[in-house]
């Protein structure tokens, strides 16, 4: 009997579409309360996704879905660096 390979899907929290985890990036609080951009999924630490489109970053920024889902506020200069981490991520 065959049975199929589960896709892991998460939730933007921009768009609040559901996708495969592969089609995402994830946002991570780390232990130490920093907030940075994990390419790899895998980092210890609480973890918001995002689609790879500056459009779902400034609704998660509006809505404040970064906030909420990693449950602490978040800095000004946090959401700076991750526009200017996703202007390079597109630019590839």
């Amino acid at each position: 009997m065959k049975t199929r390979t589960k896709i892991p899907m998460r939730q933007c929290t921009g768009c609040r579409e559901m996708k495969s985890k592969k089609e995402m990036i994830r946002v991570l609080r780390t232990s130490e309360n920093k907030i940075i951009l994990d390419a790899t999924g895998k980092k210890n630490g609480r973890g918001a996704y995002l689609c790879f489109s500056e459009e779902c970053l400034e609704k998660a920024i509006k809505n404040h879905g970064l906030e909420r889902s990693l449950k602490m506020a978040v800095p000004d200069e946090v959401y700076q660096n991750l526009k200017k981490e996703f202007e390079s991520i597109e630019k590839q």
